[in-house]
């Protein structure tokens, strides 16, 4: 009888999951890159499970490194990063990280994957990957900065964060990812960060104000100073919380949001980021990213 099915048999892991590539021409496959940053991991991944139109592969770092060849990207039609790699966290002390760069391996193999057109869907702290590697921020097209230190040649102070915000998003112009969407509300985390707009085509912008008394500190908040912004610096930032970009032959695209469980469950954010997928994935895409 169903009744006698335990929940962790009638959950999502027993209805979801295949263990095979899905056909070409079917679902998209899905790599998606995790750990360096908490989340709410069973209503983060919920989004994928509830999507139709993919199969997913969750890995996380350090094996999701060895992800990243393009052997390995032969079989997947984009990779969705949600991870924040290369940051070695101090819990005691001035609570100032350890940047790593990294492997070489790892630096070869996804350039080479950029260079062959394999698309990338990043998500939210994703921006502050890598931060021993400038071009990680030349592929996003932003960077997060957990300290202050130089960027494109010019020092730049740490960034500002603001959980919970509760702002409206606006799309800004028609395009794949912002069809369906109008402008909507979203509860989520907002970053005062540095944010290449010459180098990317904008889709989405917030109302909110991105000016340092707004925020708080990254730096301090490390040091043990939550929410602090005494002292700390920053000039006024952009409110551009999605684009799209090239970076070799690869269609990219980064989107702000995504912090916790508000924004896993809002209708909206589950519409871009398909929207996002879809696109990424496309001839569309592909043939744009290859324009000179």
């Amino acid at each position: 009888m169903a009744s006698d099915i335990p929940d962790h048999h009638s959950g999502r892991s027993g209805s979801g999951g295949q263990t095979f590539f899905p056909p070409k021409g079917t679902k998209k496959n899905i790599l998606l890159a995790t750990r360096g940053h908490a989340f709410a991991r069973d209503e983060f991944y919920a989004v994928f499970e509830d999507n139709p139109d993919i199969e997913w592969s969750g890995v996380e770092h350090p094996a999701a490194q060895l992800m990243f060849t393009p052997q390995i990207a032969a079989h997947i039609d984009c990779y969705v990063l949600y991870d924040m790699p290369g940051i070695e966290f101090k819990r005691h002390g001035d609570g100032v990280p350890v940047f790593h760069e990294p492997p070489q391996f790892f630096k070869d193999g996804l350039l080479a994957m950029l260079e062959e057109g394999k698309p990338l869907v990043i998500l939210h702290h994703a921006c502050a990957s890598w931060p021993a590697w400038p071009e990680w921020a030349e592929i996003v097209g932003a960077r997060f900065l957990y300290q202050p230190m130089k960027l494109r040649g010019v020092d730049r102070p740490d960034s500002g964060y603001r959980l919970d915000v509760r702002h409206k998003v606006s799309a800004l112009s028609r395009h794949p990812i912002t069809e369906g969407v109008s402008e909507f509300e979203l509860l989520d985390e907002l970053y005062l960060f540095e944010v290449f707009e010459e180098s990317v085509i904008p889709l989405f912008r917030s109302d909110f104000t991105f000016t340092a008394e707004h925020f708080y500190s990254a730096k301090l908040a490390l040091a043990g100073r939550l929410n602090a912004n005494e002292g700390w610096q920053h000039a006024p930032g952009s409110n551009l919380v999605g684009w799209v970009k090239r970076y070799r032959n690869s269609p990219i695209v980064y989107l702000q949001f995504g912090d916790g469980p508000s924004t896993y469950r809002n209708p909206a954010f589950r519409k871009i980021l398909k929207n996002a997928i879809n696109w990424a994935c496309s001839p569309e895409a592909e043939r744009w990213a290859r324009e000179l």
